[in-house]
């Protein structure tokens, strides 16, 4: 395995996975997304409606990307952030499907997360739209004492 690549939450995670050994540890449908950067349906995931208080970790890999209070309803059928915990998303460009996007990954385990849109006007404290796959996501709720 690759090196150990520090997380937000201060453990270490193993980042060089194989993809064989992704495969075996996500679902045909997470791995389409997280690991070849696929997309999801819009209006399809449990995610995009949720409203509880808790944080939003990486399906992948764990690691917590988003507190509840930084989700907002912006209407694009997907769960939408302002911001994501401090180091916890890299951003890269994405020159596919013929256009210029900002795509997000998770900064500890490389896995595609979405997009993220910036000046489109919703009022929030960054202008940023965080667009994410709800597959890409495993939520925590405050009772369960994970964050």
């Amino acid at each position: 395995m690759g090196s150990d690549a520090s997380r937000p939450d201060g453990a270490n995670l193993p980042k060089g996975k194989s993809e064989s050994e992704w495969r075996t540890v996500l679902s045909p449908a997470q791995f389409k997304v997280l690991r070849e950067a696929g997309t999801e349906r819009a209006f399809t995931h449990e995610y995009e409606t949720n409203d509880k208080a808790g944080v939003y970790n990486c399906a992948a890999c764990e690691t917590p990307l988003y507190k509840s209070a930084t989700k907002f309803k912006s209407g694009c059928g997907w769960p939408a952030f302002f911001d994501a915990i401090p180091g916890a998303v890299k951003r890269n460009v994405d020159r596919s499907l013929g256009m210029k996007r900002v795509e997000i990954r998770c900064a500890a385990c490389d896995s595609h997360l979405g997009h993220v849109f910036e000046g489109e006007g919703f009022q929030t404290p960054t202008d940023e739209r965080h667009c994410v796959n709800g597959i890409s996501l495993r939520f925590n709720d405050e009772k369960d004492g994970k964050i």
